[in-house]
């Protein structure tokens, strides 16, 4: 077997620490984005107004939005779309007597949550898809398991009236109750950023879709950092 001469063990040192800087420089290089923008999920539409790229007149455009909307967390707190100003989540449907996928999911969400557990930007909401069981006092029980630090991890209940909408015209998902103790809810975790604006939907079982959502709770960070001219580090 033949050995790396010293010089090249040099070389390939410095390309080893190099790489990062390197890979940050294309991402930054100049102020400008060079990763690949998430993309806007939902209906849109052309505004009136427009801006301009290199000198061309560009339509803004409006895209989907989730609605207003008023549900009650496991302290018994009334939240708001407004409790979500200026905040990147990651919402989700479960139940609590959800035999298997809703453990998993809430397991992944808890694993993600650990990652961002002093970053102010981000939360996590989880929407009982059956409120006439799911109380304000069996979510408290439930979230227990979890023990999410202060308001990082929302446990939402309301009225059908409110969720069922909600989930199918603001999230974009399926949520309707099929009998007693079964329910036709989406798996998926929805990445909403600050106007309140779905970027990307993910598989809340799919260990290879929740690597992926990480990453991209990351861009999106930037890219709400970089709108504001915030420092990245």
């Amino acid at each position: 077997m033949s050995r790396i001469s010293p010089s090249k063990k040099i070389i390939i040192l410095v390309m080893i620490l190099a790489l990062p800087g390197f890979l940050y420089y294309l991402l930054t290089v100049k102020g400008k984005n060079r990763y690949m923008p998430l993309p806007f999920f939902g209906p849109k539409e052309l505004a009136k107004t427009s801006h301009k790229v290199h000198g061309k007149v560009i339509p803004d455009t409006i895209y989907h939005q989730l609605p207003d909307f008023k549900l009650i967390d496991q302290t018994g707190k009334v939240v708001t779309n407004k409790d979500f100003d200026d905040r990147i989540f990651v919402a989700s449907f479960f139940y609590t007597h959800c035999p298997t996928v809703c453990n998993t999911i809430n397991k992944n969400v808890n694993a993600l949550l650990s990652d961002y557990a002093k970053n102010k930007m981000i939360c996590f909401v989880s929407i009982t898809v059956d409120p006439d069981r799911d109380s304000v006092s069996v979510l408290k029980e439930y979230s227990k398991k979890y023990n999410p630090p202060g308001v990082k991890w929302y446990f939402l209940t309301g009225d059908t009236t409110t969720i069922y909408p909600l989930a199918r015209k603001g999230f974009l998902v399926n949520a309707v109750k099929v009998d007693n103790d079964n329910f036709i809810y989406s798996d998926k975790l929805i990445l909403i950023d600050k106007e309140k604006r779905i970027r990307g939907y993910y598989s809340g079982t799919s260990t290879k879709d929740i690597t992926k959502l990480n990453d991209e709770i990351k861009v999106l960070i930037a890219e709400e950092l970089r709108k504001n001219d915030e420092p990245l580090y």
